[in-house]
């Protein structure tokens, strides 16, 4: 499990250790494509389930990333390089895989000026080539508020565009201090009005929100349109990143998640477990690829 600190787990975070056939097959493919994943990058508590049933979340634009995060395990830093053969590696490895749903996520690359945008295009553009019964859902990362990058990736065509807001406001400086919870915001509403997949965010409870705040910021992500939300708890991967500051039960969960569905949500994933990316296959089924959905609250989006 990522939480390095003393405090005990309550049982309904203990997962069993990886080590299945499947899986150890899906890290040797990995590692033969020279590819990164973000369920071992961020270290996942629910990989072995995943990679189990041979699905995978692709992290693009290398293992380093440009921002500090405090919730965050991948490593900060300055990358030196772009790897302009990942897109096709990444299709090669979902091929091989046979997935009919694919992930595909990024670390942030401030220095590049589409902040890699490109390179997720280029990647999901790779995917429907190589892969056309598969469906791809982009988790990106907010481009500095760049909207021709956003643009970008959007014309691309991916089946769900996911960005997640991660916490409440307040937090924002210490668990992601180099973002703007209205900027996150705008992205998604922008993704909605100007791109046909529907819009998908999450948030970790137990970092040091209140649950009015949480549902605060529920209400946020469906204002701006979005319909596929996923919560779950915040686990620490080190001593030197935000502390948890409580363990939420699952009826905690249960109780958010409705309350979610009740205000518009048309997908939600609300457990302690649950990550971005759980059960992502299963969501792409509830929505059309189409901007007549019925979204509460959309014809009232203004930019």
């Amino acid at each position: 499990m990522p939480e390095k600190s003393k405090r005990p787990f309550p049982g309904w975070l203990k997962v069993k250790a990886p080590g299945s056939r499947n899986y150890l097959e899906l890290k040797r493919l990995v590692r033969s494509l020279n590819l990164n994943t973000v369920c071992e990058s961020a270290q996942c508590p629910n990989i072995g389930e995943c990679w189990e049933g041979r699905t995978a979340t692709f992290m693009i634009l290398g293992d380093v990333c440009t921002r500090s995060c405090g919730f965050c395990a991948v490593k900060t830093g300055r990358p030196t390089w772009l790897d302009e053969g990942e897109p096709e590696r990444v299709a090669q490895a979902i091929a091989k895989l046979d997935l009919q749903h694919a992930v595909i996520t990024s670390v942030n690359r401030d220095e590049l000026e589409d902040g890699g945008a490109g390179i997720f295009a280029r990647t999901l553009e790779a995917v429907h080539r190589l892969c056309p019964q598969t469906t791809v859902e982009v988790l990106i990362p907010d481009f500095q508020g760049n909207w021709d990058a956003l643009n970008t990736v959007l014309a691309a065509a991916p089946d769900i565009l996911n960005h997640n807001i991660e916490t409440v406001p307040r937090l924002y400086t210490t668990m992601r201090p180099q973002a703007k919870y209205e900027r996150s915001l705008e992205l998604l509403k922008r993704a909605r009005i100007d791109g046909r997949a529907p819009t998908k965010s999450g948030i970790m409870l137990g970092a040091g929100e209140t649950m009015a705040e949480a549902e605060r910021t529920i209400t946020d992500l469906v204002e701006v349109g979005c319909s596929i939300l996923t919560v779950g708890q915040y686990l620490s991967p080190s001593a030197k990143h935000v502390p948890i500051a409580r363990f939420v039960h699952p009826d905690e969960f249960e109780e958010l998640g409705a309350f979610a569905r009740r205000i518009g949500f048309g997908h939600v994933e609300s457990a302690p477990l649950v990550r971005s990316s759980y059960h992502a296959a299963q969501q792409v089924d509830t929505f059309e690829r189409t901007l007549e959905e019925p979204l509460i609250h959309l014809n009232a989006l203004k930019i």
